[in-house]
């Protein structure tokens, strides 16, 4: 199987999570302009994870010599072990769901700051008891500017006239809900995986990172059955809504999931040599990618208050000096 073995390397997987992670969420908003609810277009989403993980594991997980391949590893592995990554899967979709209401409600420059800002804390925290790896001055340092710039977005966001979203304020709380949620996927997903994946002599009954996140994507799928389910109750959609879809509108879901599926894959992989509370804290330096796209791009904040702007600034520089910190406490 490929695996990352130098620091750089694990850097530069870390920066493709960031950018995937900040941007699947422009497929969901490409979907709603053509008045698709976010409900249906989250099967699809949930389809292209799944999809994405059994891809990468027949390829990047089967081919080279280093490591356990896949299949082998398959064949190896103890429940008890992969329970988690299903698990993790189940915790995530809900989160997920819970950012992707945030999103259609208040826009993605205040959702993806609260929610994932909310995350990287509690994700961060989580993956460095589990793993101290990194110096913790430089990285909880970096967290605390991240936890400043949400507070700069909050207060932005509080410029913005009633008309600026759907609804902000169900928008922010739906997003506080998904960012305490999500904090605890990654730190359950990476107790499934052998910390010596690396290597041909995994631990007994553990998985490698490729088989961990083929049951973290079945646990985004099953999981929708119930979650999705309860959503599309709630906003009165149907199944056969769903099949009424055009193929477009269905690809474009099923994109949004692959890139998503894509960035996590390049974020677990760096783990091995970044540290996972490292990795995961820049990978989550995708709160600053989509409000980038949320400012430039869908111009969420064109109606606010005069003077917004300095808020927005302070927030960009509390992200953007906070992924500075993390990435220097790799060391």
């Amino acid at each position: 199987m490929f695996v990352v073995q130098s620091l750089p390397v694990a850097i530069v997987f870390c920066v493709v999570t960031m950018l995937g992670w900040g941007s699947w969420a422009n497929t969901q908003k490409l979907a709603g302009k053509e008045r698709w609810p976010f409900e249906l277009f989250y099967w699809d989403y949930a389809i292209g994870v799944f999809l994405f993980s059994l891809v990468f594991a027949h390829t990047f997980g089967s081919f080279g010599d280093a490591g356990m391949s896949a299949r082998a590893n398959m064949h190896s592995i103890d429940l008890g072990f992969a329970i988690p990554a299903l698990i993790s899967g189940a915790i995530f979709n809900l989160s997920n769901i819970l950012l992707v209401v945030g999103i259609d409600a208040a826009g993605m420059s205040v959702a993806f700051p609260v929610g994932v800002g909310l995350a990287l804390v509690i994700g961060t925290v989580e993956s460095y008891i589990g793993a101290p790896k990194g110096d913790p001055k430089l990285l909880f340092g970096g967290v605390a500017l991240i936890v400043l710039a949400m507070i700069f977005s909050a207060v932005a966001h509080s410029r913005l006239p009633h008309g600026g979203a759907k609804n902000p304020r169900r928008g922010l709380i739906y997003s506080v809900l998904a960012g305490c949620i999500m904090g605890f996927f990654y730190p359950l997903l990476m107790r499934s995986i052998s910390p010596n994946f690396n290597s041909t002599e995994i631990l007994p009954g553990m998985l490698t990172p490729y088989v961990a996140l083929v049951f973290f994507g079945a646990g985004v799928l099953v999981s929708n059955v119930l979650w999705n389910s309860i959503f599309m109750r709630a906003g009165g959609q149907t199944y056969s809504g769903y099949f009424k879809g055009s193929a477009r509108l269905h690809c474009i879901g099923i994109l949004g999931g692959c890139i998503w599926m894509i960035a996590l894959s390049f974020n677990v992989l760096a783990s091995s040599v970044a540290g996972p509370a490292i990795s995961y804290a820049l990978g989550q330096g995708a709160t600053l990618v989509a409000a980038l796209w949320g400012l430039l791009i869908w111009h969420e904040f064109r109606s606010a208050r005069p003077g917004t702007g300095k808020f927005i600034a302070l927030m960009l520089a509390g992200y953007a000096g906070g992924l500075v910190l993390i990435g220097a406490a790799s060391g």
